[in-house]
């Protein structure tokens, strides 16, 4: 399935202060230059906060972890569980349409959307409360047909109870997921045929209704401020926490360097970094987004680095490439992406094909 960007996208996007410190915790799950591992939770954040994930978002997390926008692109066009269009302010609906499901009325419940919905799956209502679309397999082959609304599984549908839950999402009241037939679980149709001892002591809900009761609000989208972030991987101060284990013997200190050996190592670094700035010439910096794989967070750096110009970057030799990449949060895009071929002809005045198409898309036009 061809998977797009809406064609209409909001100017802009920011998490809200508590879901930033949030995905600023997360990201210090994993070690330096790995970032991009907190690519799915960060896009699935931005979600739940919009309800969609629009360009902006997407171009957001990608500054936030140090990765090119098509590489979060890719991972957003390729999860189902990505919208890429605007949903339902209340509800988005997800209809499960295989085998076991359609076999016991999965289609009644697609024409249920159609007629209280919308037409067609992944257009909003009139009302722009509610929106639909048919999935693959969500499991719960025993309860079918069913939907998922929100976190929640709605199951033992028919078009008729199917139909009262979309009128009262709409109306503004929470409907309690799970078997909607008087069915605990999943258990037989007929009732059960072992463990009747336990019958009567079992409480009203299941454990997963039971949870999604408890909450009052299956279908709310999470604000980042339901519970304390919790980062026990960090200090309070921030930094990796202390183990528990014994201490490590201090490391004998390693013999003194010869001068000399100094010497050469201090000039080898010297000679390493490459020609900085402490601003652009004349007050105006090349526009390094120019380069393929350069985002606007990515040129931000190379300016704290003191490259402001194309030129710099295509005279970097092989060593001060090493000592470029060594600052950058993701390493190996330099030589990856081709900056210095890129930053030669750009410098020469002649135009990159990557170049071309960000002229072309007018995403950095001044």
């Amino acid at each position: 399935m061809l998977r797009r960007l809406h064609p209409e996208q909001p100017e802009s996007f920011a998490f809200t202060a508590a879901n930033q410190q949030w995905a600023e915790a997360q990201v210090t799950k994993f070690p330096e230059g790995r970032q991009a591992s907190a690519v799915i939770p960060l896009l699935w954040r931005a979600q739940e906060q919009e309800g969609w994930l629009s360009r902006p978002a997407i171009e957001s997390v990608a500054d936030m972890l140090g990765m090119a926008y098509i590489r979060v692109l890719e991972v957003a066009s390729f999860y189902f569980m990505f919208q890429l269009q605007p949903v339902g302010s209340v509800a988005h609906i997800q209809v499960c349409g295989t085998t076991s499901c359609m076999i016991c009325g999965a289609e009644d419940l697609i024409a249920v959307c159609k007629d209280k919905i919308a037409a067609k799956p992944h257009a909003l209502s009139a009302d722009g409360k509610l929106s639909w679309e048919e999935v693959e397999c969500l499991g719960s082959c025993t309860n079918a047909p069913m939907v998922q609304i929100g976190k929640d599984y709605y199951e033992d549908l028919t078009a008729e109870n199917f139909g009262r839950i979309i009128d009262d999402l709409v109306a503004g009241k929470v409907p309690t997921p799970g078997p909607q037939n008087g069915r605990y679980a999943a258990e037989p149709l007929k009732g059960l045929s072992s463990l009747t001892e336990y019958e009567a002591d079992k409480p009203q809900y299941n454990a997963s209704v039971a949870l999604a009761a408890d909450l009052g609000d299956t279908v709310k989208r999470i604000e980042g401020t339901e519970v304390p972030i919790l980062t026990p991987w960090l200090g309070k101060d921030g930094k990796a926490a202390a183990t528990k284990a014994a201490p490590t013997p201090p490391k004998a200190p390693a013999p003194a360097k010869p001068a000399v050996k100094q010497a050469e190592e201090a000039k080898a670094a010297k000679e390493a970094q490459p020609e900085t700035l402490t601003g652009a010439r004349d007050g105006k910096a090349d526009d390094l987004k120019m380069l393929k794989g350069v985002g606007p967070k990515l040129e931000q750096t190379l300016n704290e680095l003191g490259f402001y110009h194309f030129d710099q970057i295509a005279a970097w030799t092989s060593e001060q490439v090493a000592w470029v990449d060594a600052r950058l949060k993701f390493k190996g895009r330099i030589e990856r992406d081709g900056w210095i071929e890129q930053a030669a002809k750009l410098a020469a005045g002649e135009e990159t094909e990557f170049a071309k198409r960000v002229k072309k898309d007018g995403t950095y036009e001044d």
